[in-house]
């Protein structure tokens, strides 16, 4: 196998993404990247994490964002690119790991047929719902509701910073229905999926 594996994870929220994402990376003996990027990064900057979580893949707000001398005031934006720079570095290493979200099929692309594998889990409404109902304890109506506002957000903070559609299936090397298996199903394909590509990266 390649010296470096990097599972990029993008996911529709309530889909099961975070989870299957933690599964691979468990079965591949990886790190697992989401928002403890942030406090990676902290810990190297001497910066409060708790204070940047509150940032973390949020879309800036326009109407308070300004450009001064080539540096933004908005600190969404400045957070997602100190994480984009931090994925970039972590790749240039060699390192391999597993990431939730935050732009990384788009950031790491340049390792595409290299090592990264792209992948990104949707699901139907109403597996969806059933998991952000049992997960969150709240009704049928707040967790569709939920799931709207978050998956916007989501898709405002990914096509702010990308060139490509967040969910668009050209950007991706699989994308996957997690309500038809169920996570962990899902996360035995892609499993599969994984170890077969890398054979081809190989030439196995």
């Amino acid at each position: 196998m390649s010296d470096q594996l990097i599972i990029s994870v993008g996911r529709q929220f309530g889909s099961g993404g975070h989870e299957i994402a933690d599964m691979l990376a468990g079965r591949f003996g990886l790190p697992l990247y989401d928002k403890n990027l942030l406090h990676e990064m902290a810990e190297s900057s001497h910066m409060d994490a708790a204070k940047l979580e509150k940032y973390d893949e949020h879309p800036k707000n326009h109407l308070f964002s300004r450009q001064v001398n080539g540096y933004s005031n908005s600190p969404e934006e400045n957070i997602a690119n100190m994480q984009f720079d931090y994925l970039r570095r972590l790749a240039a290493e060699g390192k391999s790991f597993v990431i939730v979200g935050r732009c990384s099929e788009a950031v790491l692309r340049q390792y595409a047929g290299k090592g990264l594998v792209r992948i990104f889990v949707l699901a139907d409404t109403d597996f969806k719902t059933g998991r952000v109902r049992s997960s969150y304890n709240i009704s049928e109506k707040e967790a569709r509701e939920m799931i709207v506002r978050i998956d916007r957000q989501r898709k405002q903070y990914h096509n702010m910073h990308c060139d490509c559609k967040w969910g668009d299936a050209r950007n991706y090397d699989i994308c996957v229905n997690s309500g038809l298996l169920g996570t962990e199903e899902t996360a035995d394909y892609l499993e599969t999926y994984i170890l077969a590509a890398m054979r081809h990266v190989n030439g196995r």
